[in-house]
C-alpha cells in the first residue's frame, strides 16, 4: 500500500478548481502526484460501464490529442469508460486523477487494482473517505462532483438513457462546468443518454479541437 497525503480546504494544495463548488469536501487522501490538484486544463472524462465496441476509438479520438497537450484527465476509475480514460492517457505518458467512491484499503472494482497501482505511481488517486472505509452505494454519485469539479468542463462518451453519468454531469451543470457529449448511432443504447444531453444543452463535440478551442476561448476571456 502506497503512503497516502491528507489534504483539507485550508491547506494550500487544495485544489483551487474544487474550493469553488458548494459542496466541496473538507478532507481528501491522497496517493501520487499531490501538484495534479492544482494544474489546468483538466477535464473529466466518463460514461457507461458497460461501452460499444466503437468506445476505444472514440476515446483515442478525443483523448489522445488532448493528452498530447498536456491535459491533465479525470475519472473515477469505474469499469468501462472510466478505466479507459485512464488507460488511454497513461498508455501516451498522461497525467491522469481517479477518484474513487471508497477508501484505499477497498479498491472497488478488484480488476481495477493494478489500474490503481499505476495511477497511483504516474498520476494521482482521490478519495474523501478514509482508508479503511468500503465503497458504498450512495458513495458514488457523491464522488461524482469531484469528478467534476476538478476540471474545467466534463466529456461524457458514451451514456445510456438513465446512467449514472447523469449526475455527474448534473453536478457538472451545477458547478456552472462546461460539458460536452460524443454523438452516435441512434440503434445504441449506449448514446441515448449522450443524444438527451446534447438536446438538453450540452455541446456537441466532433472531435477534440472542438474542446480545445472551447477551452481557449474560456482561458482568454479570464486573462482579461
Amino acid at each position: 500500500m502506497e503512503k497516502f497525503k491528507i489534504i483539507t480546504i485550508v491547506d494550500e494544495s487544495y485544489p483551487p478548481m474544487l474550493n469553488t463548488i458548494k459542496d466541496a469536501p473538507l478532507v481528501l487522501y491522497a496517493i501520487g502526484d499531490t501538484t495534479l490538484l492544482s494544474y489546468s486544463p483538466a477535464l473529466s472524462v466518463i460514461g457507461t460501464r458497460k461501452p460499444t465496441m466503437e468506445a476505444s476509438q472514440k476515446m483515442e479520438l478525443f483523448v489522445k490529442p488532448l493528452v498530447k497537450e498536456k491535459w491533465v484527465i479525470v475519472s473515477g476509475m469505474a469499469m468501462g469508460i472510466d478505466s479507459l480514460a485512464h488507460k488511454i492517457t497513461l498508455g501516451h505518458n498522461g497525467k491522469t486523477i481517479a477518484v474513487l467512491g471508497g477508501g484505499f484499503h477497498h479498491i472497488y472494482p478488484k480488476q481495477n487494482i493494478s489500474l490503481f497501482h499505476q495511477i497511483a505511481k504516474h498520476g494521482l488517486v482521490l478519495s474523501e473517505y478514509p482508508p479503511d472505509i468500503p465503497p458504498a452505494r450512495y458513495h458514488f454519485p457523491e464522488r461524482n462532483r469531484i469528478l467534476s469539479g476538478l476540471g474545467f468542463g466534463t466529456l461524457v462518451i458514451e451514456a445510456t438513457e438513465r446512467s449514472g453519468t447523469l449526475i455527474t454531469v448534473e453536478q457538472a451543470l451545477d458547478q456552472g462546468r462546461e460539458v460536452f457529449a460524443v454523438p452516435g448511432s441512434p440503434l445504441q443504447p449506449q448514446t441515448k443518454g449522450c443524444h438527451q444531453m446534447i438536446q438538453d444543452g450540452a455541446k456537441l463535440v466532433h472531435e477534440a479541437v472542438d474542446i480545445l478551442e472551447e477551452w481557449d476561448g474560456i482561458s482568454k476571456l479570464t486573462t482579461y
